[in-house]
């Protein structure tokens, strides 16, 4: 507590618009939707007034806020009432986070300790953050907490009389010395959750019953600014716009719709390293990878891949795109990875320097941020995810959603996304060699990747949309209340 009296650290509301689940039907067909709607109407019986709750860390810059902006949106559409509570942290809080979140994908991350002291600065931000939640939560809410950052609530959340439910969206299949470090970690927390929610089944712990994990992989929105049609003509403006491409002098602002509907343009600026790069002709054959600024995306692999292998051989640009690494405050890597991939590209030779850009995009605007990501993957010939290891990876399904060829890794998540005939999936993605080797050749056969690409957006369709989200979760809370009826 502050001298004041208030939590030094305290929980705050995310305000999410209403989305119309009724969008959804001229593209999954009239089956899906009645399916949709079915759940939808049995998700607000079964709740019966109470409300559902959504925890994370950060209401921007990722997969998990990307997620529920969406998620939200269309549920409070089928007149259920839900809600979004986004935690806050210092730096040492985010540092111990970001080493669990690194262990549970099997890496050491920073090496730090994950010990007793660690521990108890977990507990006192997560306490400080329970005291401005507790005064929402009513007996019988359903609490859905997302990823290590939250994990802490769940007991003083079910003492209270809350449904607690904790969704991890990251995970590796094989244990390691780090994944039982971090489980050992996060396991005190967890008996008072009654369900557990996995992108893949291998990521639970053996430790969890089998009969309250719950397979739901992420999804996309087809309407997001991140994801909502945008012409060739536009993409190439747009990116004109922000410094990608050679922009035309006096060219309006691309407008986009965004995630409340109202008219948005993207008018601000990238920030491109080098900083005197050339902008690139339209019609320069692109290679992209966007993800944050995190080791385990290897973006400094990704750099030297292309750098070896394609370069000299094809004649192709590489743009490795993140966010500002100021404006994401739950991860203080993202910093460190950005130097050290500036690092890489200084220690280039000069053709493979100007045939690579760092690409940040400002944060000030999130639903504009979204739609210069998807105007990269719309111009991209290729959209890269190398990831040494991933939870899902939904920059993928967002890529093969645009029609594009996708190269990726064959880890976690990313291995139910990229499926034959949509994709290549490396078998080793610290095998730069073969990375860029395969990213070469592909470069050279335009009529594979428009083939991968048409296959890919069709599989997206066909499993990734957000009704299948939603009936998932529909189907978790019909299960919630039927345990909470059943004779004990």
């Amino acid at each position: 507590m502050t001298e004041d009296g208030v939590p030094e650290f305290c929980v705050r509301e995310v305000e999410v618009p209403v989305h119309s689940v009724s969008r959804l039907e001229p593209l999954i067909g009239k089956d899906r939707y009645e399916e949709l709607q079915w759940a939808g109407a049995l998700a607000h019986q079964r709740l019966d007034g109470r409300t559902v709750w959504n925890f994370s860390s950060t209401a921007a810059g990722g997969g998990v806020s990307e997620m529920l902006h969406v998620l939200v949106g269309y549920i409070q559409d089928v007149d259920v009432d839900i809600r979004w509570l986004v935690m806050t942290g210092d730096p040492e809080f985010y540092s111990i986070t970001k080493r669990i979140h690194n262990r549970l994908h099997g890496a050491a991350g920073d090496a730090g300790d994950l010990g007793p002291e660690e521990a108890a600065h977990y507990d006192y931000v997560t306490a400080s953050n329970l005291d401005s939640a507790l005064s929402r939560i009513r007996e019988g809410d359903v609490v859905i907490l997302h990823d290590p950052q939250t994990a802490g609530m769940a007991p003083a959340l079910a003492e209270a009389g809350a449904r607690v439910v904790w969704r991890c969206h990251v995970g590796r299949e094989e244990t390691n010395q780090w994944t039982d470090e971090a489980w050992s970690f996060l396991r005190p927390h967890l008996p008072a959750c009654e369900a557990f929610i996995f992108s893949v089944r291998e990521y639970a712990p053996w430790w969890i019953d089998e009969s309250t994990i719950w397979v739901i992989p992420p999804s996309i929105d087809p309407f997001s600014p991140k994801n909502q049609d945008m012409s060739s003509s536009d993409a190439v403006r747009a990116l004109g716009r922000i410094g990608v491409l050679r922009g035309m002098a006096g060219d309006p602002p691309v407008e986009f719709t965004r995630c409340d509907d109202a008219p948005g343009w993207v008018e601000r600026r990238a920030a491109i390293f080098p900083e005197d790069a050339t902008p690139l002709d339209p019609g320069d054959r692109l290679v992209i990878q966007v993800s944050r600024w995190d080791h385990l995306k290897d973006m400094a692999g990704v750099l030297e891949g292309f750098a070896s292998s394609v370069v000299g051989r094809v004649d192709a640009y590489l743009a490795l795109v993140g966010p500002s690494v100021a404006d994401v405050t739950d991860d203080p890597e993202g910093g460190e990875v950005f130097g050290e991939c500036m690092e890489a590209w200084r220690a280039l030779p000069e053709e493979a320097r100007r045939r690579v850009r760092l690409v940040t995009l400002p944060m000030d605007d999130i639903d504009e941020n979204a739609a210069m990501v998807n105007a990269l993957q719309r111009h991209a010939t290729i959209v890269v995810q190398k990831s040494l290891a991933e939870g899902f990876g939904l920059t993928v399904a967002e890529g093969m959603w645009k029609g594009r060829a996708m190269v990726a890794s064959r880890v976690g998540g990313i291995t139910s996304q990229v499926v034959p005939g949509t994709g290549i999936l490396l078998d080793d993605p610290a095998d730069l060699t073969t990375f860029g080797e395969t990213l070469a050749e592909l470069l050279l056969q335009p009529d594979e990747i428009l083939q991968l690409g048409t296959s890919a957006r069709q599989h997206v369709l066909e499993n990734y949309i957000g009704d299948k989200h939603l009936l998932h979760y529909a189907q978790l809370i019909d299960w919630l209340v039927s345990q909470e009826a059943a004779p004990s």
